[in-house]
């Protein structure tokens, strides 16, 4: 037995097969004469295409499984495969005497080591889409068939990297876990795998040797009688387990299988305090496919839903049709419940074909989400539009289910009343030229995203002009202690029980109290139960979270009195540390 250690990626734990997958062995290609370069690229372009084909099928295959949103993950690869840029890239190397299997290779080896140099794990993680896409150009340039994988029994997937085409192609029946070497929680595969509710777990060092030790045939998919164990909670993944550790995972099958059982069950619960104070309880989402499992643990509506999946995947800007038909699916699922859509929250950490922002040393200072719009303005008009049209009864939709709910616009990155007047005033153009061009839309609240200490100390001087504000807890902690969230040697740090954001908590509360506006929280701190705790005391009254926090915090909040929270949370602006703060709450008497 060999037990290791990597990134929970995707929850619940499995048992199954080994089956490992290795990349095959690609050719490099070599030169040709420069007289051939012209019908060396027409090739090219043809093979290109001809990719971008299988890849709409395999889409196509993946949504009639009963997965529409997943298979936007594989359309996403179709249009690299189209996308001029990569074709341009392999020209330039062909016309200087590479053939196209060099020239695609190494054009796919520059774009990926540049996804991978980036400061944002879900940009870098993008880089395996790349390498796959080029992999099966270069393979079908070389005339190898595609692979179309197999797997013989209940198996357990093992490999280096996992490209979503590669994931999305594997047989449902028989998949029962992944586990991989590389990749992060944010990979294509980590989001197929919960999206088809499969245990995941990645970046396991080791992972590959140690498998091609027990199996005599590691160059392929295949079944052995080799067991594999994955807990997608814990990270562990344990090779040729023992009968302890087979009884262990056994018993965490059905404990996963009896926490999501009771977590539905309780579902329609409200999150309602032992005297009587409620909760509303939300949901962050990413994507549009996030939505039905939201829905199904309970989530009454969306704190926050991230659009930046619409414009970071691809060549071009999304059309403003696609955005509504995006933000329309969100609306709808959720309806009747509130919806809030960011506007778009990207920078120089986040660069975009389409949208060149200039590198800058520190880019999560710098010119980024709503100060792009001084330059670019269009881009969060176009935006504007789309959520407004998206709210109209009919608009993309029947209009004869239920009544849409409301649905909210959130700016993040504000800092001051100015960047409060750029919001309105977007708006207000985007509403004018919807009318000039006779389209129908609906109304929108607008707010702001609170995550700039500064913004919470002048709040007075805007709040009257806005419909809501939502604290955005990751980066308001990141900002008032100095600290980088992603450094693990700071993680003393990185408490969002400390006293300081509590403090920041309480002001923002009394701020939106005498404006008389909305306050939620959409940061990650809403989805732990004791800071959940904290923040009612506090006197927040609507947390958004991830929608597998939703069960534990709605548990934790109905257990708990309204009255002793507030007392607590007095107690905490005084303590004089995140740890003294967490041993408070947790000491909390809890009723039987």
């Amino acid at each position: 037995m060999q037990r290791l250690h990597g990134v929970p990626a995707s929850p619940g734990a499995t048992r199954g097969a080994l089956a490992v997958i290795v990349d095959a062995e690609l050719p490099t290609g070599g030169r040709i004469e420069l007289a051939a370069a012209d019908a060396e690229v027409a090739r090219l372009a043809r093979t290109a295409a001809a990719v971008a084909r299988s890849l709409d099928v395999l889409a196509a295959e993946v949504a009639a499984g009963g997965h529409p949103d997943e298979s936007a993950i594989v359309a996403a690869q179709a249009a690299m495969a189209r996308d001029p840029a990569l074709v341009s890239l392999a020209e330039t190397r062909i016309r200087q005497g590479d053939d196209a299997i060099a020239a695609v290779r190494a054009a796919g080896a520059d774009l990926a080591t540049q996804l991978r140099s980036l400061d944002d794990e879900l940009l870098a993680a993008r880089a395996t889409d790349v390498e796959d896409v080029v992999s099966r150009i270069a393979g079908l340039l070389a005339g190898l068939p595609a692979e179309r994988r197999t797997l013989e029994r209940p198996s357990v997937v093992v490999a280096r990297d996992l490209a979503p085409s590669v994931t999305a192609g594997l047989p449902r029946d028989q998949l029962v876990g992944i586990a991989l070497e590389a990749g992060s929680a944010t990979s294509h595969a980590a989001i197929l795998a919960r999206a088809y509710g499969i245990p995941a777990v990645v970046g396991v060092p080791g992972l590959l040797a140690a498998a091609g030790r027990l199996t005599a045939d590691p160059g392929r998919v295949a079944a052995f009688t080799v067991t594999v164990t994955v807990d997608g909670d814990t990270g562990d993944v344990v090779l040729d387990p023992d009968a302890a550790e087979r009884v262990r995972i056994d018993e965490r099958i059905a404990a996963t299988a009896t926490a999501r059982d009771l977590a539905l069950a309780e579902a329609d619960l409200a999150a309602v305090t032992t005297d009587g104070v409620e909760v509303t309880l939300l949901a962050n989402i990413g994507t549009p496919d996030e939505s039905r499992p939201a829905v199904a643990l309970g989530a009454r509506g969306v704190g926050l839903f991230r659009t930046e999946f619409l414009f970071i995947e691809r060549p071009t800007a999304p059309t403003e049709d696609e955005q509504v038909a995006a933000y329309r699916s969100v609306v709808e699922a959720f309806a009747p419940g509130p919806v809030t859509i960011r506007l778009l929250d990207v920078g120089g950490d986040k660069p975009i074909p389409y949208l060149p922002i200039a590198p800058e040393a520190n880019p999560f200072l710098g010119v980024r989400a709503l100060r792009l719009a001084s330059d670019r303005p269009q881009v969060f008009v176009t935006q504007l539009r789309a959520v407004m049209r998206a709210t109209a009864p009919g608009e993309h939709g029947s209009g004869a289910g239920r009544p849409l709910g409301r649905v909210k616009v959130m700016a993040p990155m504000v800092a001051d009343a100015t960047d409060v007047a750029t919001l309105l005033d977007l708006a207000a153009r985007a509403e004018d030229s919807l009318r000039e061009d006779g389209l129908p839309f609906g109304h929108v609240d607008l707010g702001v995203m609170l995550e700039i200490p500064g913004a919470i100390l002048v709040a007075d001087s805007f709040f009257d002009r806005l419909d809501f504000a939502s604290l955005g807890t990751n980066d308001l902690l990141q900002y008032t202690l100095a600290v980088d969230r992603g450094n693990r040697e700071l993680a003393r740090y990185q408490d969002s029980l400390h006293p300081a954001l509590l403090r920041l908590v309480a002001e923002s509360v009394a701020a939106s109290r005498r404006a008389g506006i909305e306050l939620s929280v959409c940061g990650e701190m809403g989805g732990d139960p004791l800071a959940a705790l904290a923040l009612v005391g506090l006197g927040v009254r609507q947390l958004s979270m991830a929608s597998s926090s939703i069960a534990p915090v709605r548990r934790a909040i109905r257990r708990a009195s309204s009255r002793e929270l507030e007392r607590a949370a007095a107690d905490a602006l005084r303590l004089p540390s995140a740890a003294a703060v967490r041993e408070l709450f947790a000491d909390l008497p809890v009723p039987a």
